[in-house]
């Protein structure tokens, strides 16, 4: 999913997610299926996705012993998303157990599942880190402590903010994968996350992929603001 423009669906059910769909005809997109919408409808909903030609991002954000974490991830590898997550809080044993999870739940022959780290939600500001979560170092540094675990843990990359994008690959290497929620127009409203970017900045600091909600599922008209949106992601000039 390297250079996508990930849609997150956000809907409760799957009918407001085949009346956003029609506006998108035949054209094949990459999207994000969230808890609200897995936990109403089920796996039923990636293999529907995955039928129309779509690639999915299944964002379930794991975060438990490493049994569960394991046992989880070989379920979840039957669906065929092409992308899953932990929460990479949950420590390097958690997250080797998501791969080898993964590796056992994907038939022979087919590739597995990318699976990436959360580092700090984009809703959460350096402030609330350090009171809410007691992590006394700058955000920063923590996101960069947290790829690095997800790194030694053999994951093939995480989620961030684009203002940590940059500082990730130049650590780490431009491989390794930096999927960054928060993206807003120039001209969009921020809502409820903290850390938020244009598609050019995201562009500029080697994002490799940018997630997108409410401007594009919101909007009045949904494929044209995809179309802006991607158009500013991949450098087109407008």
């Amino acid at each position: 999913m390297r250079n996508s423009l990930i849609i997150a669906l956000d809907f409760p059910a799957k009918r407001q997610v085949l009346d956003f769909l029609q506006a998108f005809g035949d054209e094949k997109v990459c999207v994000k299926i969230g808890m609200e919408l897995f936990y109403s409808e089920g796996p039923d909903i990636v293999s529907y996705l995955k039928e129309q030609g779509h690639e999915v991002f299944l964002d379930l954000k794991l975060h438990d012993i490493p049994n569960t974490v394991r046992s989880a991830m070989k379920s979840l590898a039957s669906l065929g998303a092409d992308m899953v997550n932990v929460h990479a809080a949950g420590g390097q044993e958690m997250m080797e157990a998501a791969l080898e999870g993964l590796d056992s739940g994907t038939s022979s022959g087919n590739r597995r599942p990318l699976c990436i780290a959360v580092t700090q939600l984009t809703s959460t500001s350096e402030e609330q880190m350090q009171t809410q979560q007691l992590i006394q170092v700058p955000l920063q540094e923590s996101v960069l402590h947290y790829s690095k675990l997800s790194a030694d843990a053999g994951l093939d990359g995480v989620v961030c903010s684009a203002y940590e994008a940059g500082m990730i690959s130049r650590h780490i290497g431009a491989e390794f994968l930096t999927v960054t929620p928060g993206i807003r127009p120039a001209s969009g409203v921020a809502g409820d996350q903290k850390r938020v970017a244009t598609p050019q900045f995201a562009r500029e600091e080697g994002a490799s992929a940018i997630v997108v909600g409410r401007p594009i599922t919101k909007s009045a008209a949904p494929l044209e603001s995809y179309r802006s949106i991607k158009k500013e992601w991949e450098g087109v000039l407008l």
